[in-house]
């Protein structure tokens, strides 16, 4: 034990008890959790997970510290952070400061320390459900009933919180080693891709098949994306409920058929309800 305590109470009335890490404070969301072996500033960054507080299934996390590259988005989204056992001091050479740094420089909550194995399979057969991380009040009764009275994610529009504000290209290629992000010698089509909450890689793994990508925000209208004359028309991934955003549903409607439509996630889930 490193540092001051927390607590995490699900609305069910579990509660698990740890460590903090991280920024000091109380967090509410949806608690889920990623079976990834690495990737946690990704995680953390991706605005899938806008909403929620992400327990990681491995048991080691911030062995090989965070850098100013590998973020997924502007940010980190995920409201708070679950861990096994967190490493205070990373060995990287790709370094430059250490995940609990991250996190308090950013306003995030972290908790470790506590049994993540039997938190995940509770979640598995329960379902995801809504809780409350905290550092500050450390009363289980209370972060039950505050967990208990949290709005759920169902209806929510999550989205309006992470998509871009206005249009932007996009031609930066994927990270090498020794040449840091790469740039294609030309871009021979041209996707328009819908800003629902997007990674950053998957922009640049767009890049490397030879597109040219224009982001537009969930709020563009088709007759705003078909003025592109895209070859192609790209959904994104994002967070929440597809009902909270029905715009976008509208919107991926009256799109159908004039080009080619592909989603990831949240998108592909807008392209059904379309």
């Amino acid at each position: 034990m490193k540092g001051p305590k927390a607590i995490l109470a699900l609305a069910d009335g579990t509660v698990f008890e740890g460590t903090a890490f991280g920024a000091k404070g109380e967090v509410t969301g949806e608690v889920v959790f990623n079976t990834s072996m690495t990737g946690y500033q990704e995680i953390y960054s991706d605005p899938s997970y806008k909403g929620q507080i992400v327990t990681l299934t491995y048991t080691q996390i911030g062995n090989y510290g965070v850098n100013d590259e590998d973020f997924e988005s502007d940010r980190l989204q995920a409201e708070g952070v679950i861990v096994r056992e967190y490493f205070e001091t990373p060995s990287n050479f790709r370094s430059q400061r250490s995940l609990g740094e991250l996190l308090a420089e950013r306003g995030v909550v972290g908790i470790e320390g506590i049994d993540t194995r039997k938190l995940v399979r509770h979640i598995r057969d329960a379902g995801a459900q809504m809780g409350v991380l905290s550092t500050e009040d450390l009363d289980p009764k209370s972060l039950v009933e505050k967990a208990k009275n949290a709005p759920g994610l169902v209806g929510r529009d999550l989205v309006k919180e992470v998509t871009c504000e206005k249009p932007y290209e996009w031609t930066e290629g994927t990270w090498k080693l020794g040449e840091g992000y790469t740039k294609p010698a030309s871009l021979k089509h041209h996707v328009v891709a819908m800003d629902f909450g997007i990674k950053r890689n998957i922009l640049r793994n767009l890049v490397d098949v030879g597109c040219k990508v224009t982001v537009v925000p969930a709020t563009a209208s088709a007759e705003d994306v078909l003025a592109y004359n895209p070859d192609g028309i790209f959904l994104s991934n994002g967070p929440g409920d597809p009902e909270g955003v029905p715009y976008a549903a509208e919107t991926v409607a009256k799109l159908i058929g004039k080009k080619p439509i592909f989603g990831i996630c949240l998108g592909h889930q807008i392209l059904s309800l379309s």
